[in-house]
């Protein structure tokens, strides 16, 4: 495992041959869409001066759970470094979408979490659970689009298997998990909603989220820990 200086000297080296690095991620649609296409280049280039070196961005705690387990079945072949996020406390994990009216009023508060507390430690990974086939607005492209629309300062993923959102436990859209870390562990600290006002921010009276986030930072428990999600239901079949 790697933290980003430790990964330094791979990104230097004094010989002729060319590296090809890949960052991704086994919870992240679109890196593992491209896999294939690396490892053919592997293989294809295999007898030249041509190295692949996948660096995955996997949570520590979750290796030998679900990284080399998706690593054997996929028969990654390409060197793999896994790097860890050393600046890191912790994430916010928001299960979000593109059209729920909850999901589309919290956008831009997100954003602001994201912006005052990723350089604090808690970056936002933003996750869509809904599936395709119901919410045809939901899928890849539009994605992408709503990403670069509204200017997302954090990864905005897609849930390809349907089945992050259930390992969380997570029902609504906009569905908020607080996770810190706990030596290679991560812990939820907080579930629930951002704030007490959807409609309005200037009328908003507890910012839960934001609360708890200071509190972790004070090395106090959050309080609340638990607040009910208010959003739309996830689309699933």
């Amino acid at each position: 495992m790697l933290s980003f200086d430790d990964l330094e000297p791979h990104l230097h080296f004094s010989n002729d041959t060319t590296y090809l690095v890949n960052f991704w991620a086994s919870w992240c649609t679109p890196c593992v869409s491209e896999l294939p296409a690396f490892e053919s280049i592997r293989e294809e280039y295999r007898d030249e001066k041509l190295k692949v070196l996948q660096v995955s961005l996997d949570f520590p705690g979750q290796v030998d759970t679900r990284l080399m387990p998706f690593l054997e079945k996929n028969g990654i072949r390409s060197e793999v470094l896994v790097l860890d996020y050393p600046d890191a406390k912790g994430f916010i994990v928001v299960f979000t979408c593109n059209g729920c009216p909850y999901a589309r009023a919290y956008q831009d508060r997100i954003i602001a979490l994201d912006k005052k507390y990723k350089s604090r430690g808690y970056p936002v990974i933003a996750i869509n659970p809904n599936d395709t086939g119901l919410k045809p607005e939901d899928n890849l492209e539009a994605m992408k689009e709503r990403a670069k629309e509204k200017g997302y300062t954090f990864p905005y993923l897609k849930d390809e298997k349907y089945d992050v959102f259930k390992e969380y436990g997570a029902t609504r859209t906009p569905h908020i998990f607080v996770l810190t870390k706990r030596g290679s562990d991560l812990v939820v600290s907080y579930i629930g909603t951002v704030d007490d006002n959807y409609q309005d921010p200037a009328a908003v009276k507890e910012p839960y989220l934001a609360n708890a986030l200071n509190a972790l930072l004070a090395d106090r428990e959050p309080d609340p820990s638990f607040t009910k999600a208010i959003g739309c239901t996830i689309k699933q079949q």
